[in-house]
């Protein structure tokens, strides 16, 4: 009777044992797979955001006329090439690096010793860095020295980008620390393009005959783009990639929030291309397609910011005032301003994504974030903190961007003579012509 106690004991003994390792086993296998996940999920939508690359290069050279097309594609591919290697070099450092006082990250310059987990958000980080970048070409296309270009594009993407973003992505910025929520960025990146557009449009000052005299009264005159077709293939291209951007950026391919991030994305574009389409007709008579796809990148870059914490109603909502801002905007900077912008970069990405930067303060939904946003009870706390998280990042990139601009063109020179605007600046700039055989060239 004793022995076979012993016997039973013993085996539960091996049996709990056994248990408790396959427990063990079973742990580390899921934490392994959840690993192997995140990683192909970060890498392949670092490769959708990377391919929006050739939507902004698409809708640039579509909005814009066919002698500049070849110097659009240039600069669109090597604001990414060298903003990689200095995005590489200082430009994670600065954004990822341990805090200094919650403003500018100190150390990993070169990302030295990094892990595989470290290289995976390397390159999920830099696709975008190379669209805050990108965004400037359109507002400043077709009068732009391209060696001015790539001196611009490598400091906002070693400098000007990770700093205000190491305030809020880094885990330790002072804004982020704020409770400043921005989950894909619509501030962090769309908000620092466009902002940074603005200044070099100031700077460079507009096309020759865009702004024409008339009866002493001082009237914009359209400039047409030569290529709608491919502007829409442009803005169908971003659509796509953005699926990359906003579901990307919940950082893990286990996330289930992935398909509520989907859901608000496509919403608020959708809405976006219907608010502009309708206020087109109103404003002009017919409904315009150029402000229709620009609708539906104001309601993609309105929802980055809150994709996470609105619901699919409010990112409805979100989307349509987007497209509706779009227009009007775009109509604000041109006729009134006098600010030229051929593709209204200014308009989507800074004004569209100060409205998605705000719009969290008032759509987040209760539990999704410390205060809830302003239409469901929670105050005006979030709404507030949005706000000042706009306002601390119009004013660091505008004013850097301003002094930067100003520097090159009293230095190497920003603008291209008037000879070269005339004539192109495929032949003048690259020595090439994009249509060659049949391109049509005009003096405006």
């Amino acid at each position: 009777m004793k022995i076979k106690r012993i016997l039973i004991l013993t085996a539960a003994g091996l049996l709990l044992t056994g248990t408790a390792l396959f427990a063990d086993d079973t742990a580390d296998t899921l934490a392994l797979y959840s690993d192997a996940f995140d990683m192909i999920w970060l890498v392949l939508a670092a490769a959708l955001v990377f391919f929006m690359q050739a939507g902004f290069a698409m809708v640039e050279v579509g909005l814009t006329r066919a002698k500049n097309a070849g110097n659009i594609i240039m600069k669109n591919l090597m604001d990414f090439s060298a903003g990689a290697v200095a995005f590489f070099a200082v430009g994670w450092a600065f954004m990822y690096g341990s805090t200094a006082g919650g403003f500018i990250g100190t150390d990993q310059f070169f990302i030295l010793g990094a892990d595989s987990a470290v290289l995976r958000d390397w390159i999920f980080q830099v696709v975008f860095a190379a669209t805050a970048a990108t965004i400037v070409s359109g507002a400043m296309a077709e009068r732009t020295k391209f060696t001015s270009y790539l001196i611009y594009s490598v400091v906002i993407s070693a400098v000007i980008y990770p700093i205000s973003g190491h305030w809020i992505w880094s885990g330790v910025g002072w804004l982020g620390n704020l409770g400043f929520h921005d989950f894909a960025g619509s501030t962090v990146v769309h908000s620092v393009g466009g902002w940074a557009a603005l200044a070099g449009a100031i700077v460079l000052g507009p096309r020759m005959g865009k702004y024409v005299e008339v009866n002493g009264k001082k009237i914009s005159k359209a400039i047409p783009g030569h290529n709608m077709p491919l502007a829409a293939l442009g803005v169908f291209i971003l659509w796509f990639g953005w699926y990359g951007f906003n579901c990307g950026s919940t950082l893990s391919g286990t996330d289930l929030s992935i398909s509520h991030v989907a859901v608000t994305t496509t919403l608020a574009a959708s809405t976006g291309a219907i608010g502009a389409m309708i206020t087109s007709w109103i404003q002009f008579g017919r409904p315009d397609p150029s402000m229709s796809l620009n609708g539906a990148l104001a309601g993609l870059v309105g929802i980055t910011a809150g994709t996470a914490v609105v619901s699919p109603i409010g990112s409805l909502i979100i989307g349509l005032v987007a497209g509706i801002l779009v227009v009007l905007s775009v109509e604000f900077f041109d006729k009134v301003l006098k600010i030229d912008d051929p593709v209204g970069a200014v308009s989507v990405h800074g004004v569209c994504g100060v409205w998605g930067t705000i719009a969290v303060g008032l759509f987040a939904v209760p539990g999704a974030l410390d205060n809830a946003g302003l239409f469901y009870g929670g105050g005006a706390a979030q709404l507030g903190i949005q706000a000042l998280g706009a306002v601390s990042v119009f004013a660091w990139v505008f004013i850097l961007a301003l002094l930067l601009f100003t520097i090159i063109s009293k230095t190497v020179g920003l603008r291209v003579d008037s000879k070269d605007e005339l004539e192109g600046l495929d032949t003048s700039e690259h020595g090439m012509e994009s249509y060659s055989g049949f391109q049509i060239f005009s003096n405006m």
